[in-house]
């Protein structure tokens, strides 16, 4: 005996609402502070130095490869130089081991310093940054080589990612060399040796490029 299956109405849905609020974007700001408004002028710069919006510049290693650290955000690769600054001539204990590894202890001393040029200068200081960078950054140099029983010397144009890897090591070599025994602070020292090169007066990094640039002068 077949059993009648009685049709079901379909129930129509009730219309559902359109929402009427647009949806906001909250703004990625660096360290949820300064907003990436900063632009490179340099040409030659300008594909090397990356302020792309971020909250904290870290990479996890996804960037170790030496032609892809151009990607990495400027305020990382500065921190990363704190750690690491490189040797200047014999004096390696004023720039060797002193942070000795510790990378968000360099990324707060570079958000202090950033603290003190905002106060200071009344700007942004990834931009005070950038400038400072294309104030310090050297344009040539000069390179040596070995002719029979001498050694040549030659004045080269300096690659663009050579130019900001020395323009923030001697950032922060000079940074260094102002708070090795002396009370100033680390981001004090970092602050004064970035608003220094931004200003073009006598910093660490505007002298060595000077110099690097009146040695290549004289070896054309």
């Amino acid at each position: 005996m077949r059993r009648k299956v009685e049709k079901v109405k379909d129930v129509k849905a009730a219309p559902v609402a359109k929402e009427t609020r647009a949806r906001t974007q909250i703004p990625v700001k660096l360290f949820g502070r300064w907003e990436p408004s900063a632009e490179v002028k340099d040409p030659g710069l300008k594909s090397y130095v990356n302020t792309d919006p971020t909250l904290i510049p870290r990479n996890a290693g996804r960037l170790r490869n030496p032609f892809h650290k151009s990607k990495a955000h400027i305020a990382e690769r500065l921190a990363l130089h704190i750690i690491v600054p490189g040797h200047s001539g014999k004096k390696h204990k004023i720039t060797s081991g002193p942070m000795g590894g510790s990378f968000y202890n360099a990324l707060k001393t570079v958000e202090k310093a950033f603290e003190i040029i905002e106060k200071k200068e009344g700007k942004n200081p990834v931009e005070i940054l950038v400038r400072a960078i294309e104030s310090a950054a050297p344009r040539e140099e000069i390179i040596t080589y070995q002719m029979g029983s001498i050694v040549a010397r030659e004045a080269v144009v300096t690659a663009p990612q050579r130019r900001v890897d020395k323009t923030l090591r001697l950032l922060c070599q000079g940074t260094y060399r102002r708070s090795f025994r002396s009370r100033m602070k680390a981001a004090q020292a970092l602050a004064e040796e970035i608003m220094a090169s931004y200003h073009g007066k006598e910093s660490f990094a505007i002298k060595e490029r000077e110099r690097i640039e009146r040695e290549a002068a004289g070896a054309r």
